[in-house]
């Protein structure tokens, strides 16, 4: 699976951003697909993700903010981030969580390169 991260920027706070995520290969194994995100000096967080079920899950901090979507026609999953402020500042990275095949039943984890998000107040 390779993952393609697009729609980085430089905003104002109180701006919005839509960040995409193109993902080839092997699209028929992916369980889950969303993104995360790394400021500067701290862990990778999760911030949304959507299941191959169609379910989504956010971190507290985005919710209400932002919404995960997919386009399954374009094998592309977007982040739409609305409100943005200045802790919304980070590398994001389009995540993929891929499942084994021929009875391998483990779970593999795929990223993309990251697109800077920062925000300006």
């Amino acid at each position: 699976v390779q993952l393609v991260e697009s729609g980085g920027g430089l905003v104002q706070g109180g701006g919005s951003l839509r960040l995409s995520c193109a993902a080839s290969g092997s699209i028929s194994s992916i369980r889950a697909i969303g993104w995360y995100r790394q400021a500067p000096g701290k862990q990778r967080d999760l911030v949304a993700r959507i299941t191959s079920g169609g379910s989504t899950n956010y971190a507290e901090s985005v919710k209400g903010r932002f919404t995960i979507s997919r386009d399954n026609r374009k094998n592309t999953v977007y982040l739409q981030m609305n409100s943005l402020n200045s802790e919304d500042t980070a590398v994001y990275y389009c995540h993929a969580q891929v499942a084994g095949t021929n009875g391998d039943l483990s779970r593999y984890n795929y990223w993309g390169q990251g697109t800077q998000v920062t925000v300006s107040s």
